[in-house]
């Protein structure tokens, strides 16, 4: 009996598929069998940050129920409907490279926040790859639950360097950090979208950790408070603006 030429390079893809639904497992259970993650303790630095300008509110961390549950559909979906897709497979490396990367995030952070800041951008970047690489055709299955992730790990990553940097005492206080981050973390997410096109999703996660800065300093810093603000209206608008 013949066996089809392309046989071995769908059970490569579909190996692949099984790949990621395993790592989305164990990313979902990392905060379970560790613990849950609202940020990092203020004596895990040098120079302890208590309440940092750069970090967005508590309920803002909220978003990862919604990341975690649709990464574990997308996982599903992947598996399910497309095992031998092409189009679905340019995505499962990196994902995979990242999920994994995340299911060790939490106890490294517990441990070591330098460590931690490292892993958080390889999982930002493979997470950006394996958005930018997702289909178009399966947008809630596949662009969503990326877009998502890569957008809550772009604020985070910038985030962790504004906390390394006022918590090691490196150049200006925590406050310019903030400033510096804020900018920061805009620009990088402008480039992606300007790579992405149209991709509400993405911005969505970029502007709700915004706002969570907003929040977090109205009262104390408000003027950065209003910029979190604009920045977050900003950053939605080029993503509904931007062509396919």
């Amino acid at each position: 009996m013949m066996t089809p030429k392309n046989s071995g390079f769908e059970d490569s893809n579909r190996l692949k598929a099984i790949l990621v639904l395993t790592a989305a497992i164990a990313f979902v259970m990392s905060p379970v069998v560790s613990q849950s993650f609202g940020g990092f303790e203020p004596e895990q630095f040098p120079i302890p940050q208590d309440h940092p300008p750069a970090q967005p509110a508590g309920y803002a961390f909220g978003i990862w129920s919604l990341i975690y549950g649709w990464l574990i559909v997308h996982a599903v979906f992947g598996l399910v409907k497309r095992a031998d897709a092409k189009d679905w497979d340019a995505t499962r490396w990196p994902l995979a490279i990242s999920l994994v990367l995340g299911a060790a995030w939490i106890p490294t952070a517990l441990q070591s926040v330098l460590v931690a800041t490292v892993l958080i951008w390889l999982m930002l970047g493979t997470a950006v790859w394996a958005f930018l690489a997702a289909p178009p055709r399966d947008y809630w299955w596949a662009k969503v639950p990326l877009g998502l992730y890569a957008g809550w790990l772009t604020a985070a990553s910038w985030v962790s360097v504004a906390l390394v940097g006022a918590g090691w005492g490196i150049g200006p206080g925590a406050l310019a950090w903030a400033w510096i981050v804020l900018v920061l973390a805009l620009l990088f997410a402008a480039a992606v979208l300007t790579r992405a096109g149209r991709a509400p999703e993405y911005a969505a996660a970029v502007a709700w950790a915004a706002v969570g800065i907003a929040v977090a300093n109205f009262g104390s810093q408000t003027l950065l408070a209003m910029a979190a603000l604009l920045g977050a209206a900003g950053i939605l608008a080029l993503s509904l603006l931007a062509r396919n």
